[in-house]
């Protein structure tokens, strides 16, 4: 049987949603084919793993001293692939990962430092890598990436908090300079609409810059389209071999879709993205759809992406344009919601995330990255002193 661990919580404002993404997947994984090995990241950056971690439930009253919960840290050394448990007599191997299933959200998990983790430590895992999961969580990466691939996005300024702490003037005159109010602030590396704010004035864009600047270290600015259409395009696969799901239209009861859209429902009971009211599949001319899902998986090969995926995009009914908005390389619930109305159930899902990693790791395997050379013979080790040219 596969140990499968499944990786949950961290350091970031994501972090309750990211124990509903991770239990979520651990309920529906099946266990005839996995152990299960649940691995807690606390928000205080401590690791946890025992089964009492696979219930959501144990986070509304977590009591971590309890029997079958062990604090623990991950090997780095590659081939290890061990749970380790410092005792009195030394570091005691709790557990071996065969795959890791990241299911981590915003910073500290879902924008490539536990994805290098697991790089170092030689362990196959579920997400997009180092350099795709860097590049989505930054927005302001992201659209110059999104460019350089020729598909449309909105323009934006940005800069960073201590620009702007330093001359807030300055500031607030670039924004109005670039573009007419209304505009969107952001934080560069959130998700879950967290930090988010529309500002149809000076006094309000203040607002969204202290609100954006308390989250984040750089900030962008874009135009806000008025006649929006908001549109979610999940993808599966790994690279060039890939398949996109339906889209949905994400539906708001406010000007853009916020923290509470996605995963407050008013009837209680959030579910994580599964929560959020939407029109599923959204209802769009199949010219539109077609555009759509290219784009998709042309972001998804660009960006070298493997697991699933959720691409964002944004339509102004004025004129029918279509701009992608934002990735995000583990989005809430793994997206199943959006696979699973066309026949794809989540637990096969799993399966495909689980296989596909195998598969990504066999292929980098195959890369050589060694180089054998003479150059330890060959150097005056005295000119290390002064440097060597690479």
């Amino acid at each position: 049987m596969m140990n499968l661990a499944v990786f949950f919580g961290g350091r970031t404002a994501e972090h309750d949603v990211s124990i509903i993404t991770g239990t979520q997947f651990i309920e529906n994984a099946d266990k005839k084919k996995y152990n299960i090995i649940p691995v807690y990241i606390s928000r205080e950056g401590l690791w946890y793993t025992g089964k009492a971690l696979a219930d959501a439930k144990f986070y509304l009253k977590p009591n971590f001293a309890q029997k079958g919960i062990d604090r623990v840290i991950l090997s780095p050394e590659a081939g290890s692939r061990e749970l380790l448990k410092k005792t009195a007599f030394g570091m005691k191997t709790i557990a071996k990962i065969d795959v890791a299933a990241i299911a981590m959200h915003g910073m500290h998990g879902e924008d490539g430092t536990l994805q290098g983790l697991m790089e170092l430590a030689d362990i196959p895992y579920t997400s997009a890598g180092v350099t795709g999961s860097s590049a989505g969580m930054d927005k302001i990466l992201s659209k110059a990436a999104f460019k350089g691939l020729g598909i449309p996005c909105l323009d934006c300024i940005y800069f960073e908090r201590s620009e702007y702490e330093a001359d807030e003037g300055k500031i607030l005159e670039k924004v109005e300079v670039a573009f007419a109010y209304p505009v969107i602030v952001k934080p560069a590396n959130l998700g879950s609409s967290i930090g988010i704010k529309k500002a149809h004035n000076r006094e309000e864009l203040i607002d969204a810059l202290a609100l954006a600047a308390s989250y984040d270290r750089r900030i962008l600015v874009e135009p806000a389209i008025e006649a929006l259409k908001e549109i979610n395009c999940a993808v599966l696969g790994n690279g060039a071999q890939a398949t996109a799901s339906l889209l949905e239209q994400p539906l708001t009861k406010g000007e853009i879709l916020d923290f509470a859209d996605k995963y407050l429902p008013e009837n209680g009971g959030s579910k994580g993205m599964k929560s959020l009211d939407r029109i599923l599949p959204a209802q769009l001319p199949q010219e539109q759809e077609d555009e759509i899902k290219k784009y998709a998986l042309e972001i998804f090969k660009g960006f070298d992406m493997k697991g699933v995926v959720r691409i964002d995009f944004m339509i102004d009914e004025a004129n029918g344009k279509v701009y992608a908005n934002e990735v995000n390389t583990i989005p809430g619930s793994f997206a199943f919601y959006l696979f699973e109305p066309a026949g794809l159930p989540y637990q096969q899902m799993i399966d495909r995330l689980v296989d596909g990693a195998l598969l990504r790791y066999k292929e980098k395997s195959a890369s050589n990255y060694a180089f054998d050379s003479a150059i330890l013979q060959k150097v005056d080790m005295g000119s290390l002193k002064t440097g060597v040219k690479g």
